[in-house]
């Protein structure tokens, strides 16, 4: 579908002025008709033209239409597309003209959706009751710049491992006819293809860096992860929801993961692994510092002929030295006050 846009003149004051004089003409039409019936042959014509006017006049109202800043509506005739009006202002169409909108009443957890709202409310009697407000645009669309922010989904990553992940999409309409209609409701078509595309995305990245993972298609292993390269896997869900709702006339501006964490049957082992890891790297780092502190003292020592070791002996410096410097605990000197050898 095409959209056709609708350059009308904002006319509706004018009209909505000729309306109420024309009212209240039939209304001084009807009282002179009915004075003047049987003394002038004008008198009930005029009558009946007034009455027939009081009783179809206000059709010419429905064609009054109010547009607001950032909002458009979307026209049909008889059943057939007859335009959309995108600019703010007030204006006089058809009369029989009809705003289609199917997501009017469609509720997503985003920005600028709030049709309904639970508020609380104080009774005579002081005690607090809910009721639903209904806050309604009617069947306007809103062209404005609005963000959605599906549920928390729980999706395996590319090693299996499950992982909870949620995403924000900025997003607004930019083709009125084709959301209007070429989908069924644009709103939850954008939230399915939200969710469709987060999972085609996150099948491809494992949460942290692992080995023999190719994320971009070269046939390459990389560094690429969901933790990592948050900015680039936000860009790919952008692209690839793009993608999916362009036939909505729908334009995603930016898609951003507002919350990325193991799923909470494994999160628990998952740190104990990360914690672990930490620990071997720590232990590699105390080893080879160690290694060359043992390395610097024995050169010293040879250096500068303060005592000559055999090779025994020197083992037994060595074994000495890395568990002082390796140990969790501080070392318990023993004084040998008797011979080295």
């Amino acid at each position: 579908m095409k959209e056709k846009v609708l350059n009308k003149r904002k006319n509706g004051l004018p009209v909505l002025i000729l309306g109420i004089v024309l009212y209240l003409i039939a209304v001084l039409g009807c009282v002179y008709g009915a004075v003047n019936a049987g003394f002038t042959s004008f008198g009930p014509v005029i009558l009946v033209i007034s009455i027939i006017y009081l009783a179809f006049g206000w059709i010419i109202f429905l064609g009054l239409k109010v547009v607001g800043p950032q909002e458009a509506l979307v026209l049909t005739l008889f059943g057939k597309y007859y335009g959309s009006i995108k600019e703010n202002g007030f204006y006089f169409v058809n009369p029989f003209c009809v705003a289609v909108n199917p997501a009017a009443e469609t509720e997503l957890n985003q920005s600028g959706d709030v049709n309904k709202k639970n508020r609380s409310i104080f009774s005579s009697k002081g005690e607090s009751t809910s009721i639903d407000i209904k806050f309604g645009s009617g069947k306007k669309v809103s062209l404005k710049v609005m963000t959605l922010n599906n549920s928390r989904q729980k999706i395996n990553d590319c090693l299996g491992n499950p992982v909870d992940i949620g995403i924000a999409v900025i997003w607004k309409v930019v083709d009125t006819a084709k959301a209007v209609f070429d989908v069924d409701n644009y709103k939850e078509y954008l939230s399915l293809q939200c969710d469709s595309a987060l999972r085609d995305i996150v099948r491809i990245y494992p949460y942290d860096v692992a080995p023999n993972v190719d994320t971009t298609g070269d046939g390459i292993a990389d560094e690429g992860s969901l933790r990592g390269s948050s900015e680039l896997v936000a860009s790919r869900i952008k692209e690839r929801i793009q993608e999916k709702v362009a036939s909505a006339g729908i334009e995603i501006i930016e898609a951003r993961i507002t919350y990325l964490a193991y799923a909470q049957e494994i999160a628990a082992v998952m740190l104990q692994r990360q914690q672990a890891s930490a620990i071997i790297d720590a232990r590699k780092m105390i080893v080879d510092g160690a290694v060359g502190m043992v390395e610097m003292a024995l050169e010293r020592l040879n250096e500068n002929q303060v005592v000559t070791l055999d090779e025994e002996r020197k083992a037994a410096m060595v074994s000495n030295l890395l568990v002082v410097l390796c140990g969790n605990h501080d070392a318990q000197p023993v004084v040998n006050s008797g011979s080295l050898y």
